[in-house]
């Protein structure tokens, strides 16, 4: 008598979404949309391939369309203009239908050949983040490489929370991290950082950074400066409790400079000299100090206004390949 043996589950099947931020990449979109299918067309997974066009300027949108005119796996979201990196992330994950999903770059300098490793240390940890670990970050300038470094450590001294360091936004993360992200309702977004905020099971994963294929950084300093302005005041209040610090500091050296001021006039009043430099370097000191503590308090009530105001993340002008109606 035959007895049919059932096949073993494969537990590769699962569904995988990837979210691709994408803004004016007309030059790097369709290697990466080889590569990305390269990886995936032939795996046993189910996939799809999540492209936002975060306002381009250039062909981006008009790829992206003949991309997923060709491929169902492509799915793109279209803003009505430039949202930011973050919220286009925001976007996708918001849409994503997929049991994982990775977030990744268009620019290649994260490459896509190194997910099914991520998958694999997913699945065999039994995590919910495996977040990647730059250990070479190649094309890189020393400002960047050195302001990176700078910036991770200064987040973490500055916060409440531990964060990795040399990390980016390139992770793979679980349904139940997504779920839960979907629960902030907060504007300026700061994923790298709320990822680790809500804790969960996270294992690292360590690879090797790219150059970024072709085009020019679409980080320019200014942008930055915004992220990491978005990191700072948005997981950590001890700006303010430096403010405070800083303000009792000017309060000692004032008094300090009024001791020797007395000092001179009853011990050394013929070597006191004349004049106003003394009121003007304490004036620039205070009015330096109160500058500074304002510009930390404006930060805060500015993120306060913009929480307040209610307005959407970003607006979509056009979805496609989503099963919904744009």
């Amino acid at each position: 008598m035959n007895h049919t043996i059932p096949a073993p589950i494969n537990r590769y099947r699962m569904k995988v979404s990837v979210v691709i931020p994408c803004y004016n990449e007309e030059a790097v979109l369709e290697t990466a949309y080889r590569r990305f299918s390269h990886v995936f067309a032939p795996s046993a997974y189910d996939y799809e391939l999540i492209m936002i066009n975060d306002g381009s300027q250039d062909r981006t949108f008009e790829i992206l369309s003949s991309l997923a005119q060709a491929d169902k796996h492509v799915k793109v979201i279209s803003f009505s203009r430039n949202f930011g990196h973050q919220n286009a992330v925001t976007a996708g994950l918001h849409c994503c239908t997929g049991d994982i999903a990775v977030i990744i770059d268009a620019d290649l300098q994260d490459p896509p050949e190194v997910i099914p490793q991520m998958i694999e240390v997913y699945l065999q940890e039994g995590c919910n983040v495996v977040y990647a670990v730059r250990n070479k970050r190649k094309g890189e300038s020393l400002f960047k490489l050195l302001s990176a470094k700078l910036y991770y450590r200064t987040l973490n001294w500055l916060s409440e929370y531990s964060f990795p360091v040399d990390t980016g936004d390139f992770r793979l993360i679980d349904r139940k991290v997504l779920d839960t992200f979907r629960l902030f309702p907060e504007k300026h977004k700061y994923l790298r950082g709320l990822f680790s905020w809500m804790g969960f099971k996270q294992t690292p994963f360590y690879y090797d950074r790219d150059e970024r294929y072709a085009g020019n950084t679409k980080y320019t300093l200014r942008k930055m400066i915004r992220l990491a302005s978005n990191g700072i005041f948005g997981f950590s209040k001890k700006p303010l409790k430096i403010a405070i610090s800083l303000g009792s500091v000017s309060i000692l050296i004032a008094l300090m400079m009024v001791l020797w001021i007395f000092y001179l006039q009853i011990f050394a009043h013929d070597h006191v000299v004349q004049g106003w430099s003394s009121t003007v370097i304490t004036i620039l000191f205070l009015g330096g100090i109160q500058l500074l503590t304002i510009g930390i308090l404006g930060e805060y009530i500015g993120n306060i206004f913009d929480e307040t105001k209610n307005r959407p993340e970003y607006i979509i002008q056009e979805k496609i390949n989503f099963d919904e109606p744009s």
